[in-house]
């Protein structure tokens, strides 16, 4: 009888298992590790070429996939939550999101994204929180930098992330920290840069950084960037053909008339903003808004992400995923955007209504898109200059970071045209 028995007990489980045939990943409050979710998404991607199910609006935009023992264990050793459910089910919740009242859709996520982070070689362990949610997600990513962007590598990839640079040439406008060996080592690189490109200053070369991004996303990559890569990116293309660099940085003065021949026709998200000439002013123009503007502390620093109609405009639904609608915040070198500068048919995504700011918006450019989030680190308030880096391990369910994670995936989506 125990010989019949057990052999019996194993054949029920392996049918079981044989009629439930997909794996359910909720993204709710009930997922134990919201951040690996992503990566185990992005690895079924890459490793298997299989496709998966976002299911927008649904349980916090949870993933659906077709079951397989190796999905399932990979899931587990990662500390993902998962359920195991048969064909009927998902076909229930595949009728339900896409009843005609239900905000809801569901989303092919068809082949994983090349990814590039652009960051410097003396990058420091505070500088991005991308590459440390990237790191922790277990999703694989290039490091290219100004070298590499001004040598073409750039089409080599579908998704870039900008390291939080300044692209106007003044190292950040860190001049009280010049003594600092990672400041001068920061100004070392980009010396010797511009030098090998026959660039006279590093705000030339910069220029020409920014100028080979533009055309990346023009040609319909996506750009992801954190910080103050967002205004200093516009800013540098609004200042095309204007010294807006002081001689502590350049060695020359700045055009004293430089607000008044900025160009917005070709900047991304931006427009009428004015820049900050003052070398010694940690500020790059008016378009961030700065903690004694906001009038905000960290006990009442909150965003609020907008709700999008997954059927008709499924993009900023898919980068506004996430199990909390409510976010708190954190500062950055540039925190927030004023909404006066922003262009109209740039998307906002999530505001503080209270302080006139947009956190997070998004928009097109030619055939590709860009993503601006402002601040430095979802899980640190107020970064400081030689703290150490986050660690992850402790926030596994960030909603801040997941909107990071959120970019890494729209990517790889099947395309739905955007209907508003």
């Amino acid at each position: 009888m125990v010989r019949l028995f057990v052999p019996l007990i194993i054949f029920l489980g392996i049918s079981a298992h044989s009629m439930a045939n997909r794996l359910l990943i909720p993204m709710d409050a009930t997922q134990k590790n919201h951040l690996k979710a992503y990566g185990v998404a992005f690895w079924i991607l890459k490793a298997y070429n299989t496709e998966l199910d976002w299911l927008l609006n649904y349980r916090g935009g949870s993933f659906m996939v077709t079951y397989t023992q190796k999905f399932a264990t990979e899931m587990t050793i990662r500390g993902v939550s998962f359920d195991v459910i048969s064909e009927g089910q998902a076909s229930q919740i595949l009728s339900e999101i896409s009843a005609p009242d239900a905000n809801m859709d569901a989303v092919k996520l068809q082949k994983a994204p090349r990814i590039a982070v652009y960051s410097p070689k003396s990058k420091q362990p505070w500088d991005d929180a991308v590459t440390m949610v990237l790191t922790y997600a277990e999703i694989p990513y290039d490091v290219v930098f100004d070298e590499e962007v001004l040598k073409g590598k750039l089409p080599e990839y579908d998704w870039l992330h900008l390291h939080h640079e300044d692209f106007t040439g003044q190292y950040g406008k860190f001049y009280t920290f010049k003594d600092y060996p990672w400041y001068r080592e920061q100004k070392r690189e980009a010396e010797q840069i511009a030098e090998k490109f026959n660039f006279s200053k590093v705000s030339l070369m910069k220029l020409a950084v920014v100028k080979k991004i533009q055309e990346f996303v023009a040609g319909g990559g996506f750009m992801f960037a954190m910080c103050n890569a967002t205004d200093t990116f516009d800013l540098a293309i609004a200042a095309a053909g204007v010294d807006i660099v002081e001689t502590p940085y350049d060695g020359d003065p700045a055009d004293p008339a430089a607000n008044n021949k900025l160009n917005f026709e070709n900047t991304f998200a931006f427009k009428d903003f004015k820049t900050y000439t003052d070398p010694y002013i940690i500020e790059f123009s008016t378009i961030d808004n700065q903690p004694q503007e906001r009038e905000m502390s960290e006990d009442n620093d909150y965003f609020t992400l907008f709700q999008f109609s997954a059927k008709w405009d499924p993009i900023p639904t898919m980068l506004t995923q996430n199990h909390q609608t409510l976010i708190k915040g954190f500062l950055g070198q540039t925190t927030a955007f004023k909404n006066q500068y922003i262009k109209p048919d740039v998307v906002i995504m999530a505001e503080t209504k209270q302080a006139g700011e947009a956190r997070y918006i998004h928009g097109t450019y030619g055939k590709g898109f860009f993503t601006f989030y402002g601040g430095h680190d979802p899980e640190d308030y107020q970064h400081r200059i030689g703290e150490e880096p986050t660690d992850l391990n402790l926030h596994p369910n960030s909603a801040g970071y997941r909107l990071i994670l959120n970019n890494i995936l729209f990517p790889a989506a099947k395309k739905k045209k955007l209907k508003t």
